[in-house]
């Protein structure tokens, strides 16, 4: 039996990617079977170089933000031998978390880090890979903006997911088992492994026919919360009206809002611009005249961070991130 030869690179990640495979148990010791690994870093003792040298690889999984340009380098130099590329979590698939860095210059990261920071004491404000050279060192260097994994190079599939739920896992791994036990082909290319729905589909919770919010709270200020009812007509941002299924809700049934890992659902093409339309319609609605645009502003103004809560997980592939990048270029 010929097995398929398997890439993983982490870039900028936390490594919770890495253990949602391991995760899923029986099924992928059994993907293991058909797969030899040729480089994994975070499972096994395998160098750059055996990545590099590797002269092809079936199916090459790419996880974490690219941050550096040693992520970016190692991520063309594994395309350009792969035949299947995987976007597996949310921070290659959209950006992540990390991705909200982009609200920044990388110059004005590094100065506050290195430099700004009460604690740090760096009087000859020397700066990583920028004004500190040492070639011991061999720090790579960060590059200006974080992108998905598609903005680098082709993707052929999307696992979305902070880290990918287990059914979709599960579900991923039966797909590499299919094709080689079976010849069964890959998905197509585009293809996004999870719902076609938006949370609020998959979500137990009582839904209002009509949604009115007079305050927004965090889930952590909020007195009391009704397990049973919607929690964004309680008042605690929920972005489940503009993130795709396949997570079976499951921060939600246990009292937490969705934060948007699995990235926008397939009509929506902004989550951010979808959430912050769908968040003006619902502050006081139908007693907008009544209540007046000074507290209507006050209302949306007390919602703390609103970049984090609905940029999260998406900023470097919204049509915000990709305006700035423009912007700077030109």
């Amino acid at each position: 039996m010929k097995k398929l030869k398997l890439a993983i690179i982490p870039t900028g990640s936390c490594s919770g990617c890495d253990t949602s495979l391991v995760d899923a148990g029986e099924t992928f010791v059994k993907a293991l079977e058909y797969l030899d690994i040729v480089y994994w870093p975070i499972a096994m003792d395998l160098k750059v170089d055996s990545l590099l040298k590797a002269e092809s690889i079936d199916i090459l999984i790419v996880h974490g933000s690219i941050r550096t340009e040693e992520h970016e380098h190692l991520v063309k130099e594994a395309a350009k031998k792969a035949k299947y590329i995987v976007a597996y979590g949310s921070c290659t698939c959209f950006g992540g978390i990390p991705g909200l860095a982009n609200l920044f210059f990388r110059d004005e990261l590094l100065k506050k880090v290195y430099i700004e920071t009460f604690s740090t004491v760096n009087p000859e404000e020397k700066i990583p890979g920028v004004t500190c050279e040492d070639e011991r060192l061999k720090i790579p260097k960060l590059r200006e903006w974080i992108h998905p994994l598609d903005e680098i190079v082709d993707v052929d599939l999307y696992v979305p997911g902070c880290p990918p739920p287990g059914e979709i896992v599960e579900k991923f791994l039966e797909t590499i088992i299919a094709h080689a036990e079976r010849g069964e082909p890959l998905p197509e290319k585009g293809t996004v492994l999870a719902g076609l729905k938006t949370v609020c589909d998959e979500c137990p919770r009582e839904k209002p026919d009509k949604i009115v919010v007079k305050k927004f709270v965090r889930i952590s200020e909020a007195k009391e919360i009704d397990e049973k009812k919607c929690l964004l007509a309680q008042g605690i941002i929920c972005m489940g009206p503009a993130t795709r299924s396949g997570c079976d809700a499951r921060c939600l049934k246990v009292n937490m809002p969705c934060r948007g890992c699995m990235g926008p659902s397939p009509e929506v093409v902004d989550m951010g611009a979808k959430l912050i339309s769908m968040i003006s319609s619902i502050v006081y609605a139908d007693k907008e005249r009544e209540v007046g645009e000074e507290r209507l502003k006050k209302v949306v103004e007390e919602i703390v961070d609103p970049a984090g809560y609905f940029y999260r997980f998406t900023l470097p592939g919204s049509i915000l991130g990709r305006t700035r990048r423009r912007r700077d270029k030109e």
